[in-house]
């Protein structure tokens, strides 16, 4: 596996981002914005996702990056989860819930098959 020197080039870091980045933007331009408890559920559990790809790389072991990973991929499952809220609530429509599901499917995807990767091989970081 090849070294990778910096946790922000990891495609997963920068998947969960535009992810969080995405639900912040709802938090603002809807409903969800006068909803303080699952807005802040929701706010944590996304950026949760890329502190913890992020925590774990600078562990530096491939154990430790692997547990970490695997809290970043409940944690995209739990954003998945609240997201049914918002479109139960609607406060988002079909289209923007199903957008949503489907990157955060995709990302627990990538995150597990990283994790599967790990499995296999020794991480390095530089």
């Amino acid at each position: 596996m090849a070294t990778i020197e910096r946790f922000e080039d990891l495609e997963i870091w920068q998947s969960a981002r535009i992810i969080s980045k995405k639900i912040h933007l709802l938090s603002l331009e809807t409903e969800l914005k006068n909803d303080f408890g699952l807005k802040n559920q929701m706010k944590n559990s996304s950026g949760s996702v890329m502190d913890n790809i992020a925590e774990g790389f600078e562990r530096g072991g491939n154990l430790e990056f692997r547990q970490f990973l695997s809290v970043a991929k409940a944690s995209a499952g739990e954003t998945r989860s609240q997201l049914y809220r918002l479109w139960d609530f609607d406060y988002i429509n079909q289209k923007k819930f199903e957008e949503l599901k489907i990157d955060l499917e995709n990302l627990s995807g990538k995150i597990q098959n990283f994790i599967k990767n790990l499995n296999k091989n020794d991480f390095k970081v530089d």
